[in-house]
């Protein structure tokens, strides 16, 4: 509990140096292996603007911490890293919240990173996170959280 009020505090500092502040939500990612659950407190980037722009120019990204994209429609998505000098991993989910693909991203890359399937949302962490946690490919995002920050706005 006290490392996750950390970076809840770590987060709340990073954003608010930020140009435009993000909603949050803590998100639970359900293990298959063991049902258990590991927390990581989000920005939400919904829109449009806050999609393109992600973490582009952030310079430290707290561990515990992340962005979700949210699209309005699965399709398949695709994301780079143009202006973005912090090393990332990227999770495509679909919208039953199961994880589809994880990679890893060079900062600065162009390179297009593209889910394999139709997917509504995309998790950013540092990059390594989901490894050291033990997240896989078939895990669930438990979207309850994200859904009632969106209906609250």
């Amino acid at each position: 509990m006290k490392k996750l009020l950390i970076s809840f505090f770590i987060l709340y500092a990073a954003i608010s140096c930020s140009a435009k502040k993000l909603q949050t939500v803590e998100l639970d990612i359900v293990r298959l292996k063991d049902d258990s659950i590991v927390k990581v407190v989000s920005e939400v980037a919904d829109s449009q603007e806050e999609r393109e722009y992600g973490f582009m120019n952030r310079k430290k990204i707290p561990d515990g911490t992340g962005m979700i994209f949210v699209f309005e429609k699965d399709q398949p998505l695709s994301f780079w890293m143009k202006n973005t000098p912090t090393a990332l991993s990227i999770a495509y989910i679909d919208r039953t919240g199961t994880i589809r693909d994880i990679f890893d991203m060079k900062p600065f890359s162009l390179e297009p990173i593209s889910s394999t399937c139709a997917v509504r949302y995309a998790l950013e962490v540092p990059k390594g996170w989901f490894e050291k946690n033990n997240i896989k490919v078939g895990d669930k995002i438990r979207l309850d959280s994200l859904m009632n920050q969106n209906n609250s706005n």
